[in-house]
């Protein structure tokens, strides 16, 4: 894991992550870590599981056509990719 370091950070910037992390109830370096993670994460991270569900429901899909589609999917197990 990478080790980051960041100087000169205002006094009252350091009391107040102080505080927030208390709130959170632990230390100021996980506070930090959480803050930093949440401003790089995506807005709006898509969820494949949410998507198919939503797409399902857009097109109406019932139980009988599911069905359908079971019987016809390839149970045919994949072939695994050569490593070398």
């Amino acid at each position: 894991m990478a080790v980051l370091t960041v100087r000169n950070v205002p006094d009252e910037v350091h009391r107040a992550l102080r505080a927030r992390a208390t709130r959170h109830g632990q230390s100021t370096e996980a506070e930090v870590r959480e803050i930093l993670a949440a401003a790089v994460a995506p807005e709006s991270r898509l969820r494949l599981g949410d998507a198919l569900t939503a797409l399902g429901r857009d097109l109406a899909l019932t139980d009988d056509d599911v069905a359908v589609l079971d019987a016809v999917r390839d149970r045919t197990p994949a072939t695994p990719l050569p490593l070398s």
